[in-house]
């Protein structure tokens, strides 16, 4: 899987390109957005909760693009083991490995967009 990535590297796979562009905002947003919610709530201050949710929409836009990156990455590698005579057994559960973590960043996905329907929702001016 590792290999994955860096063969996306290697041969600038635009779903990474998007991903990697991506992360510097997404890292910030992560550690500041939660904080500007509370300041925002306690304070009354419309502006600061609009712009938690918006750091934290940056988040979930980074979360959905991880998954095509990720799922990608498992691809390949299912692919090498193919190419490389793994036995079909040794294959399965490597793909059932893949596939346990790919739904892990599905499920986080998921939970990410639900939060932010929440929070969108429940931010009425």
């Amino acid at each position: 899987h590792a290999v994955g990535h860096a063969c996306q590297y290697a041969s600038d796979y635009t779903p990474m390109k998007i991903r990697s562009a991506i992360v510097p905002v997404a890292n910030a947003a992560s550690n500041i957005w939660i904080f500007l919610l509370i300041i925002g709530i306690f304070m009354n201050m419309v502006g600061l909760v609009w712009a938690a949710i918006i750091m934290y929409a940056v988040v979930v836009l980074f979360q959905v693009a991880t998954l095509p990156v990720e799922f990608n990455a498992s691809r390949r590698a299912m692919a090498y083991m193919s190419t490389i005579g793994m036995p079909a057994q040794e294959q399965k559960g490597a793909f059932d490995v893949l596939r346990a973590c790919a739904f892990t960043y599905v499920a986080a996905a998921l939970t990410s967009i639900l939060q932010l329907v929440w929070l969108l929702g429940n931010n009425r001016d």
